[in-house]
C-alpha cells in the first residue's frame, strides 16, 4: 500500500529536517510570534485551528502536554503586557478523550465544542477508545468538561479529529477519517435537543466515486442548510473528492459530488476545508499534485445545472516558495487569499505563508509572504490562519517557539 493511499485517523506527517535559525529575510508581512509553547503541562504540538472571540481572546488546542500528557485547551488573552496563556482544560485520555487535534468552535454563549481522537466510552477501538466531541462551559472562570457524544466504532465512525462546525440553527456538523460501514469515514450531525445532543450519520463514505477519509478540515455551510467538504482520497480518479450535502424537506439528506480530483497535473489529495466567496466558489488547498506534485491551490465555480468546474490557481514547487499545503484559506477585505504551507520555504523548510492575489485579467498571482525559520521562530504550519475583527491574522505551529514545543503567531499583512 502507497503513501498516498495510508491515511491514518489524523495527518501524522513528522518532519524530521534539522531547524536552523537564520536571519529574517525582506518579507511581503510582518510575523510575530505571541506565544511559545513550553511543553509538558503547558501544553506543545499545537495541531489547531484558531478561533478568536469579540474580546479579542484566542483559542485552540494542543494534541500534546497538558497535567496528563494527552493535550489541552487553551486561551489566549490579550493584555497590556502581552498575551496571557491559560489551560482551560487538561484532557486525561480517558472517558473525557483525548489527542483534541485541530481547535475548537465557539457557540453564542462562548461554550466551546471539539473533538478528542482517542479515549470516551463508546467503544473498543485501534487506540484506547474511539473518540468523543466535548464541550467546554464557563462558569465564573471555572471551565467544565462534558462528553456530548462517544463514537462507538461502529456505523458510527471513529477517531474524529477534524473541527467542527454550527449551521444558522444551532447544529454541529463534523467528519470521522475512519470507521464507518465501509470503514472510509463519515459525516454526522449533532442536533440538541432538550439538554441532549442527538447524533445522526448523514453520510458514509464509501472511498469510491463519492471519496474516502475525510478531511482535516472545517466543513462548510451555506444559508439553505447545504453542507461542503473535501474529501481526501477516493473519486473517481482516486485523488480525491469536493461534495455537498443537501437536506431533504423529509429530513433526508442527499449527497453529491462536485468534483473529482484527477490528480497531477490537476489537483488532488485536499486535507483543508473549502473557503466561498461572494459570487458563490469554492476555494481549497491539496497536500500533492498539481503541475509539480507539491500541493495546489484551486477553486471550484458553480455552472448552470448545478456543474462545478475546477481550476488550478497555483501550482507549488520545490524550494523557498513552500509546498505541500494543509491550510484553510481566508481571505482579507480586498479578496486576497492567505494560507500556509507544512514544508518548503528556506533554511529548515519549516514552511511557509502566501498570498494569492487576483488580478484585472482575472489570473491569481501567489507570492511568499513569510518563510517560517524554525526555532525559534515558528515551524511548520498544518493548519490555516484565523481573522480577528480588525483583519489581524492568527495561526499556529506545530513546532517552533523557545523550546520547539509550537507556537502562536500574528501575522500582519
Amino acid at each position: 500500500m502507497g503513501m498516498r493511499q495510508f491515511l491514518s485517523s489524523i495527518i501524522r506527517i513528522m518532519l524530521l529536517a534539522a531547524v536552523a535559525v537564520l536571519p529574517h529575510a525582506l518579507f511581503a508581512g510582518t510575523e510575530q510570534i505571541i506565544y511559545s509553547f513550553a511543553g509538558d503541562a503547558d501544553g506543545e504540538y499545537v495541531d489547531s485551528d484558531l478561533v478568536i472571540d469579540s474580546a479579542g481572546n484566542i483559542y485552540g488546542t494542543s494534541v500534546q502536554g497538558g497535567a496528563f500528557g494527552t493535550g489541552t485547551v487553551f486561551q489566549l488573552t490579550p493584555s497590556a503586557a502581552g498575551w496571557i496563556h491559560t489551560v482551560l482544560y487538561s484532557f486525561t485520555g480517558g472517558a473525557d478523550g483525548g489527542q483534541p487535534y485541530k481547535g475548537v468552535v465557539l457557540d453564542g454563549q462562548g461554550n466551546l465544542y471539539g473533538t478528542a481522537v482517542v479515549g470516551g466510552t463508546g467503544g473498543s477501538c485501534v487506540e484506547a477508545g474511539c473518540g468523543v466531541v466535548y464541550k467546554l462551559s464557563n462558569s465564573g472562570g471555572v471551565w467544565t468538561e462534558t462528553v456530548i457524544y462517544n463514537f462507538t466504532g461502529g456505523n458510527d465512525g471513529y477517531g474524529p479529529g477534524a473541527p467542527l462546525v454550527f449551521d444558522k440553527a444551532g447544529n454541529l456538523y463534523g467528519t470521522t477519517p475512519t470507521g464507518g460501514a465501509r470503514a472510509q469515514g463519515v459525516v454526522f450531525q449533532l442536533r440538541p435537543v432538550s439538554g441532549t445532543w442527538k447524533f445522526k450519520l448523514l453520510h458514509t463514505f464509501t472511498g469510491g466515486a463519492d471519496g474516502g477519509g475525510g478531511s482535516a478540515g472545517r466543513l462548510l455551510p451555506d444559508n439553505l442548510g447545504n453542507i461542503y467538504g473535501v474529501a481526501t482520497v477516493g473519486g473517481a480518479y482516486g485523488s480525491g473528492t469536493a461534495y455537498r450535502l443537501s437536506q431533504g424537506t423529509n429530513g433526508s439528506w442527499t449527497f453529491k459530488t462536485l468534483y473529482a480530483f484527477k490528480g497531477q497535473p490537476d489537483a488532488g489529495f485536499p486535507y483543508g476545508g473549502l473557503v466561498r466567496d461572494q459570487s458563490g466558489n469554492l476555494y481549497g488547498t491539496t497536500y500533492y499534485d498539481g503541475a509539480n506534485d507539491l500541493g495546489s491551490v484551486y477553486v471550484l465555480h458553480p455552472m448552470p445545472g448545478d456543474v462545478w468546474k475546477e481550476k488550478v490557481l497555483h501550482s507549488f514547487s520545490a524550494g523557498s516558495g513552500g509546498n505541500s499545503s494543509i491550510a484553510t484559506l481566508v481571505f482579507d477585505d480586498a479578496g486576497n487569499l492567505y494560507g500556509t504551507t507544512s514544508e518548503g520555504g528556506a533554511g529548515c523548510s519549516c514552511g511557509t505563508i502566501f498570498k494569492l492575489t487576483k488580478g484585472s485579467n482575472g489570473q491569481w498571482t501567489e507570492s511568499t509572504a513569510y518563510r517560517f525559520q524554525g526555532q525559534p521562530d515558528a515551524g511548520f504550519a498544518y493548519n490555516g490562519m484565523a481573522r480577528d475583527a480588525a483583519g489581524n491574522l492568527y495561526g499556529a505551529t506545530v513546532h517552533g517557539g523557545t523550546t520547539d514545543g509550537g507556537v502562536i503567531y500574528h501575522f500582519i499583512p
